[in-house]
């Protein structure tokens, strides 16, 4: 009896990645996608090296702990409004995907950006789709090689460049540019260059899509947002269906068939390789590729535009006219965003304008609880912080009441430099018999000299001796 060796399979949990080799698109939408690209880039590339009064337009200083922010500077205290900002951009975005669905995705995030800029200089090296293809399946040579070391040492360059960026907004751009060409980098600075550079190589160099199926959580949750009224990226099965590979001589209105004509061109444009004429699929960023490849299809057989276009599910199935389609687009929940959003930016700018640039804590001695001076007066001693906000210098008068009698021994003016902090030591005299034994409260101002909006009150307490 032969024994028969088992046969063994394996199966796969994970499916192994495909190269996608994404087709350049020309369109309107491919046109506005390139021009969310200089934007963004050009504000990030641009504002460190942009001046406000003398120093950084915006500057995130850990070390003063000082945030400069044009003619805002935010200081540990203020991170309320920082904290704030979040919940706005947040909100924004919850509003967006309601209505218009991954279009953030599709034109301004920082990895579809990135990865447009990384394939761009792709196809400047190794050349078009097809070319890449075929580059990939040669043979290693000389000029397979140089292609690579050359495309790969662009990639570095902008990613280096995009992580010195990304240190100039903690250490100023010109100070950090000097220590680069001086060699005289710091650990920290080298660590954050290379960390951001490494990332920005990795994620829209090599990872690309990856990043969106994978690892980005906006794809997993963004469905929660989403209704049959939200603004996606569809294919009309009504008029594609059913396929077929007609020659562009054909009347395609002539021809039972309809007007898709199975080119695939949507599927070679599409960043994250996927087909969306399955229908919506949450890899889909929302680029319009698609939209600006079928059109240009449909224009070479003379068939009309929009066979992929930006759509609602709702649309699609009532057969809703663009009129009727924005008619739907003011819906509770949209509403519910609208007003959430418009609230909390009013009272975000409200309190940012009312807010003042003079802060002022009261420490009181707690080594001596109130003691008696000369002629039975008694006497406290207190520590002043102030913290002058703005980024002009100013003299304050310190001010105390709250006792009969009450008064400083100690000078009542100091001045301040901007965006400075100081420790004012003072002492505070009451005549005898005044006050109440034990606490009493009493209230410190510091007024401005120079300017009179400029004043802030605090409370403390001075203790009188039983």
């Amino acid at each position: 009896m032969n024994d028969v060796a088992p046969q063994v399979s394996v199966i796969r949990m994970y499916a192994a990645r495909e190269e996608i080799y994404p087709r350049e698109a020309k369109g309107r939408y491919a046109s506005l996608r390139w021009a969310c690209v200089w934007l963004t880039q050009l504000v990030f590339y641009g504002l460190p090296w942009l001046n406000w009064n003398g120093r950084q337009a915006v500057l995130f200083d850990l070390g003063a702990r000082k945030f400069y922010i044009f003619g805002i500077v935010l200081w540990p205290q203020d991170f309320i409004y920082l904290a704030v900002l979040l919940i706005i951009c947040a909100s924004a975005l919850f509003l967006i995907t309601a209505v218009a669905g991954r279009i953030w995705c599709g034109f301004a995030c920082p990895q579809t950006v990135y990865t447009e800029l990384f394939m761009w200089i792709e196809r400047r090296i190794e050349g078009a789709r097809s070319a890449r293809i075929r580059l990939d399946r040669q043979p290693w040579s000389a000029s397979k090689l140089g292609r690579k070391l050359a495309k790969h040492a662009a990639w570095g360059v902008v990613a280096l460049w995009t992580g010195f960026t990304f240190v100039a907004y903690f250490t100023p751009a010109q100070t950090l540019l000097r220590e680069v060409t001086g060699i005289a980098l710091g650990p920290w600075e080298i660590f954050w260059i290379m960390f951001y550079a490494l990332a920005t190589y990795g994620n829209a160099g090599w990872m690309r899509e990856q990043v969106c199926k994978y690892m980005c959580p906006y794809a997993r949750f963004q469905s929660s947002m989403f209704d049959k009224d939200t603004l996606i990226i569809t294919y009309d099965k009504e008029r594609g269906e059913p396929r077929d590979a007609r020659a562009r001589k054909d009347d395609p209105p002539a021809r039972p068939p309809g007007y898709c004509i199975d080119c695939s061109m949507c599927v070679q444009v599409c960043p994250t390789g996927i087909d969306i004429r399955n229908g919506l699929q949450y890899e889909c960023i929302g680029c319009a590729a698609c939209i600006d490849a079928c059109n240009v299809v449909m224009a070479k057989i003379a068939a009309p535009p929009g066979l992929i276009r930006y759509s609602t599910e709702q649309a699609l199935a009532d057969r809703l006219s663009i009129k009727e389609m924005r008619r739907r687009v003011l819906r509770p929940r949209v509403l519910v965003y609208t007003g959430l959003l418009f609230a909390i930016v009013s009272v975000f700018l409200g309190a940012l304008i009312m807010r003042m640039p003079l802060k002022l804590d009261v420490i009181r001695d707690r080594g001596a609880m109130g003691r008696e001076v000369e002629d039975g007066m008694v006497e406290n001693v207190y520590r002043l912080q102030i913290m002058n906000t703005a980024e002009s210098s100013h003299r304050y008068k310190i001010a105390v009441s709250g006792i009969e009698s009450i008064a400083l021994v100690t000078p009542d003016e100091v001045a301040l430099e901007g965006t400075a902090t100081r420790a004012v030591p003072v002492r505070v005299r009451i005549g005898h018999g005044k006050g109440q034994p034990g606490s009493n409260k009493i209230v410190f101002e510091l007024k401005a000299l120079d300017d009179a909006r400029l004043q802030v009150k605090e409370d403390a307490v001075f203790f009188v001796p039983k």
